[in-house]
């Protein structure tokens, strides 16, 4: 809601027929110069978004695949950001690129996630892994609470308890099962993307491309001395698959996401987004025949509602001059 119409005069009636004649004139001169109309820009933002959480949804195919799951955790960790950082880097505009303490941490949290990530698709079920990683917006929340004194409104409350309930009915229905390290694993990854989550809105005013490219790249190089010393050999086809995994599970989706964002707002882009998690386990189990739990699916099911309730009933003031960063 544009805060002019908190010092308007005019009726509703009169303010909505003024935003017509705005959305018109602006339509007209985006027709005149070539470009596209708001409500063509914003189709084509929400196509590209779909696009990217399509996309991120593979991670369970591929690394759930025969040919890969045999790999390392780390070695599918560090390779995958490798490829990522390749594509990413070409959007990094030089003058974007500059040094700020608040990288360390930012950097730091991101390659703890992507190696938990990873490793907890590898102990668990895609599902549980997808589901307790998505929980980091509520994890971002309590630590905003707890470290920044951050207010916590109703809807985050209403996501917190859903979540609350859905990790507890996760973890503690498998507790006993072979999963319950994974599972244990896919918590913290959502934890440690938490803390990426409160260093991006520490650095919302650099160039969002710049802060995703450095990310991947510094979850590159924190991995390459592992890499080097366990000296693991990759076939050709395993190769095939892991620039794929980098490439069109990883970067290309943040391109879509950084291009989808400018023309659809955050409360909108959250929403779909929600796709991932559901399409992922989806994706494996058609590939793959792996079936979760159904206190997984369940779980899964009271952390999701938390975030659609979170983003669909009780949208999130937005937060001056942030970047546009997944």
């Amino acid at each position: 809601m544009s805060h002019g119409h908190l010092f308007s005069r005019d009726s509703p009636e009169e303010r909505g027929a003024s935003e017509r004649l705005r959305a018109e004139r602006s339509s007209g001169e985006s027709r005149l110069n070539g470009e596209p109309s708001p409500r063509a820009a914003a189709v084509r933002g929400r196509l590209l978004l779909l696009a990217a959480a399509l996309l991120w949804s593979t991670s369970g195919l591929f690394v759930k695949s025969p040919a890969l799951s045999s790999l390392p955790a780390m070695t599918l960790a560090c390779w995958r950001a490798v490829f990522a950082t390749v594509v990413l880097v070409p959007f990094v505009p030089r003058g974007a690129v500059r040094w700020r303490p608040g990288l360390v941490p930012m950097t730091l949290f991101f390659a703890a996630m992507n190696v938990l990530f990873i490793g907890a698709m590898t102990r668990t079920t895609a599902a549980a892994a997808i589901f307790l990683q998505y929980t980091a917006t509520v994890w971002a929340a309590l630590f905003g609470a707890l470290l920044l004194k951050e207010r916590i409104d109703r809807g985050t409350v209403a996501a917190i308890a859903c979540a609350a309930a859905g990790i507890g009915w996760i973890v503690a229905a498998e507790w006993q099962s072979e999963n319950a390290a994974g599972n244990l694993i896919a918590l913290a990854s959502g934890a440690s993307y938490a803390g990426v989550i409160l260093m991006l809105r520490h650095l919302r005013d650099e160039h969002g491309p710049w802060l995703v490219a450095l990310n991947h790249a510094v979850a590159a190089l924190v991995l390459l001395p592992w890499i080097a010393a366990a000296d693991v050999s990759l076939t050709p086809s395993q190769w095939g698959l892991v620039v794929m995994l980098g490439v069109f599970q990883m970067g290309l989706p943040y391109v879509l996401f950084a291009a989808a964002v400018r023309h659809v707002r955050a409360q909108e882009a959250a929403l779909i987004v929600l796709v991932e998690p559901v399409l992922n386990p989806l994706w494996v189990w058609l590939a793959w025949g792996e079936t979760p739990p159904g206190s997984t699916m369940a779980g899964g099911g009271l952390i999701l509602g938390g975030l659609f309730v979170r983003y669909a009933i009780f949208p999130p003031r937005p937060i001056a001059t942030a970047t546009a960063t997944k």
